[in-house]
């Protein structure tokens, strides 16, 4: 079910979610005019729904997000009624009532007899497994579990939660939908709570222990769990805006059940419920102060307690490790979980998990972490997934929250999959692509460029990272980009290493470099390649003024094979035609290009004149040599950059005013 084939989409439930989930929609849908129904029995809860819709989509016109004539057309598009025969033609209904097993089985009853047979049947529930909602459905194999996270309509991440019967057409479908629509689908095992929500509400209930055992108030406690986990709110004022104390004191007794005998119902949430009051918790600005002793004794058990919370979900089974890392941290707006771990050192994480469950008895010390704690090493958190499809490796870069950008991380792991699958015999290539649809990669990561000291060292991190590109393009089977959306910087030099490119047709922007905004030059080949590639006349432009260059364009100078609908499907074929010697992809010109008379007069507005020496010689001196030559030389002149002014002035601007804002360059 790929976007354009939706017909329409209903939304079951217009209380506290129901209307953001169907909001989220139709900002993605209403210009493909796939209408969005959203269904509930009280006539007031859905004048509700409504009217908080159009306050939230009235913000976004002030803030800027939106133009009103967006708005009108996603309120167009959006309908509210009480009548289930609005769903006759739905292709996907999103239940998102109550969190009562009874009231979701009458819904989905309902539903059964109201959508097409074809309809994929889903529920928002935020504790309950597929098997036990989806029991009594007729057909079970088109129904699971999709968890959103507060706030819907803005919180990126979903949990996608298959049921036994749950058919793989259908799980596979939503993740893919998911993913073309802009949310992180995290396919997650079927457990009451699933992933995320245990770490969530296992959170509150440490920090509700530690307020009852007189270790600190709630208002201490919250504002120590911000400093200490990153948090952006503390558990308790977060139970405050999301009214979700009821609902968590369901599922902390559900948990005592179904995952371990620590959790359970704290005397302090009973007393909270029965008197109907918010948390005590910091107010906006409020300069909360603490005793050392208290900070310690906070900090350590919510540490110890977060860290056994995760690790526990990982040792069941239910996630992996890069899911529960980019979940919590996104979902929850925290600090990552493994990459803390790593940074604490994970002996020394273990200690704070056994310090706490000799504590608090029932509290589980996981295996998985005692084994890593042995085994010396950090945990592995992977930002770029492999997946084998028809004989070919499809490698990802996962990275959403900075738009899959590179980092040592993931140029290390790209080494080591490049490594098991020149070994693997039953892979005939690769592809590589990003994750989502709006960046393949959007360049590298700024904090590490920035963060480098001296000229050795940035000659030292071009030339390593050249090292990984040039092992993409010497590799001896055929690696195509599918390029998924823009490609900026380092993304699209790791493109033009790989030994073709397709993208996704229609791309408005498909690539630039950069670079030059920031105050340095291209450090990964985009200097000798894209010449190469597209005619030096072509490349000038867009690598002395960092312009964007249209799918179109890149097409037409010969950088893109072709523009498809599907670039990744694509790219599998053209990578099993070029195995089976059907298809012969041109290589690079390893050899000196000519640099022609007469190239284009460019206007560098606020740009750095130094750095656009050192572009220019980069590319008209590296033109004259070999290739392998011509990237020692863009390798030496980037290091070069670390000796000018204006590298410093660019990449302050960058950190602390953004990519749009034009850096104040001295043109030294």
């Amino acid at each position: 079910m790929a976007p354009p084939s939706i017909r329409k989409i209903g939304v079951i439930g217009s209380g506290q979610i129901g209307p953001d989930i169907a909001l989220y929609f139709s900002k993605v849908f209403h210009d493909r005019k796939v209408p969005v129904v959203v269904v509930d029995i009280r006539k007031e809860a859905l004048d509700a729904g409504c009217e908080k819709t159009k306050k939230k989509l009235a913000k976004g016109v002030e803030s800027g997000a939106f133009r009103q004539n967006e708005v009108d057309s996603m309120l167009a598009n959006l309908s509210w009624t009480t009548d289930y025969g609005a769903l006759a033609g739905a292709d996907l209904v999103v239940e998102a009532a109550t969190e009562d097993l009874n009231i979701k089985r009458r819904i989905f009853e309902t539903l059964e007899r109201s959508c097409p047979p074809t309809a994929i049947l889903a529920s928002n529930s935020s504790h309950l497994e597929p098997e036990v909602i989806f029991e009594k459905a007729q057909d079970p194999s088109r129904c699971l579990v999709i968890h959103y996270f507060f706030p819907a309509e803005r919180n990126i991440i979903v949990e996608v939660v298959p049921g036994r019967n749950t058919s793989k057409a259908t799980s596979e479908t939503c993740m893919k939908l998911y993913e073309s629509i802009g949310k992180v689908p995290l396919k997650v095992g079927s457990r009451y709570g699933y992933a995320i929500d245990p770490v969530f509400e296992g959170l509150f209930l440490g920090a509700a222990r530690l307020a009852e055992q007189g270790a600190a108030s709630t208002k201490q406690i919250d504002a120590i769990a911000r400093s200490v986990l990153g948090l952006g709110v503390g558990p308790f004022t977060a139970m405050n805006l999301t009214g979700g104390n009821p609902i968590t004191a369901i599922g902390l007794k559900h948990y005592h059940e179904k995952i371990g005998p620590w959790f359970g119902v704290p005397k302090i949430l009973e007393a909270r419920l029965a008197e109907g009051k918010p948390w005590d918790v910091p107010g906006r600005g409020e300069n909360v102060t603490w005793t050392e002793d208290q900070m310690r004794a906070v900090s350590d058990a919510l540490r110890g307690c977060f860290f056994g919370l995760v690790t526990e979900i990982l040792d069941a089974g239910v996630a992996g490790t890069g899911d529960l890392e980019l979940g919590v941290e996104t979902a929850l707006a925290m600090n990552a979980p493994f990459a803390m771990m790593n940074a604490l050192g994970v002996p020394a994480a273990l200690e704070l998990v056994q310090a706490y469950a000799a504590k608090n008895p029932g509290f589980k010390v996981p295996g998985v972490l005692k084994k890593q704690a042995a085994s010396g090493k950090p945990w592995e958190i992977p930002v770029v997934l492999r997946e084998d499809r028809e004989g070919v490796a499809v490698l990802t870069f996962r990275r959403p929250k900075v738009l899959n950008a590179l980092n040592g991380d993931v140029m290390k792991q790209l080494s080591a999959h490049l490594e098991a699958v020149r070994a693997d015999a039953k892979v005939r290539g690769i592809v590589l692509t990003g994750y989502g649809s709006k960046a393949f990669v959007s360049g590298a990561d700024i904090n590490e460029l920035a963060a480098l000291k001296t000229p050795q060292q940035a000659t030292g991190h071009a030339l390593s990272w050249q090292q990984v590109a040039n092992a993409v393009e010497d590799f001896g089977k055929p690696v195509v980009c599918a390029y998924n959306g823009l490609a900026f910087g380092g993304g699209n030099e790791l493109a033009m290493a790989c030994h073709a490119r397709v993208a996704r047709k229609g791309l408005a922007v498909l690539f630039a470099q950069p670079e030059v905004r920031l105050g340095i030059i291209p450090g990964m080949g985009g200097t000798q390649r894209l010449p190469r590639i597209v005619g030096l006349f072509n490349a000038w432009a867009p690598l002395r003024t960092g312009a964007p260059v249209s799918g179109a364009r890149a097409k037409e100078w010969g950088l893109l094979l072709e523009e498809c609908e599907d670039p990744l499907a694509r790219a599998v074929e053209i990578v099993n035609e070029a195995a089976s010697g059907k298809r012969k992809l041109e290589p690079i010109a390893r050899g000196p290009i000519d640099v022609p008379a007469g190239l284009p007069e460019t206007d560098l507005g606020h740009l750095s004149r130094k750095i656009d020496e050192m572009l220019r010689r980069a590319i008209t001196e590296g033109a004259a040599k070999p290739l392998e030559e011509g990237l020692k030389h863009e390798a030496r002149l980037f290091g070069d950059c670390l000796k000018t002014e204006d590298m410093r002035v660019g990449m302050e601007n960058f950190l602390k005013n953004g990519p749009k804002a034009n850096a104040a360059f001295v043109h030294r």
